[in-house]
């Protein structure tokens, strides 16, 4: 009887080591000792709280889906750490999961924009067209732009036109009317303009 009672506490007791070692920490790596064997390291969340957390030799380290050694791990790397204790001052790292680093982001100057070589850069076309001017009206499948130098242009939006608003992509429901907007577009087959791009925010003010 008693080893049969055992036997039921059993799935409990694992339940609740699983419930305790999945409590997860994200952040960036702020410092660590030189120590490979053993020693703390130290994680700045979101909301800018720090976190201690203590490493041994069984402490497993994962960067690009590989085991790495602790001593690899760089301060400013995003990581995910799984940890045993949420209230301790002091927290064990069961193991420690180096995350992908984010895509670089866009820049944009006035009169043109310039972009960091990025995988989205090789679909999105380059444009021949150049066209700036003040958002007059806009739907979801156009935007009619009041020019100085033709008065108003009407655009067509693709459902893969990007949109940037200082630097930041954002979108379309962001684009409103009387922005004063840059536009990269290109011709389709039936000689409408079409929008690749439409930038807008302080770089396009006047100095």
């Amino acid at each position: 009887m008693r080893r049969f009672s055992s036997v039921l506490c059993l799935p409990v007791a694992l339940f609740a080591q699983t419930q305790t070692a999945a409590y997860q920490v994200r952040g960036v790596l702020l410092e660590r000792d030189a120590q490979t064997v053993s020693g703390e390291f130290s994680v700045r969340v979101a909301d800018n709280q720090v976190f201690r957390f203590q490493f041994d030799g069984k402490t497993q380290v994962e960067r690009d889906q590989q085991s790495i050694e602790v001593a690899r791990l760089q301060p400013g790397d995003s990581v995910e750490v799984a940890t045993d204790s949420q209230g301790a001052a002091l927290r064990y790292a069961g193991s420690v999961r180096v995350l992908p680093s984010p895509a670089p982001p866009l820049m944009v100057s006035a009169g043109r924009v310039r972009t960091l070589r990025n995988p989205i850069d090789r679909i999105i076309p380059a444009g021949t067209l150049a066209i700036s001017g003040v958002v007059s009206r806009l739907n979801q499948e156009r935007v009619i732009l009041h020019t100085r130098a033709s008065g108003d242009q009407t655009i067509l939006l693709r459902q893969d036109t990007r949109y940037v608003d200082n630097g930041d992509v954002v979108e379309q429901t962001d684009l409103k009317p009387n922005m004063r907007v840059f536009v990269r577009a290109g011709k389709t087959l039936y000689n409408e303009i079409e929008a690749y791009q439409v930038i807008w925010g302080q770089i396009l003010r006047p100095h």
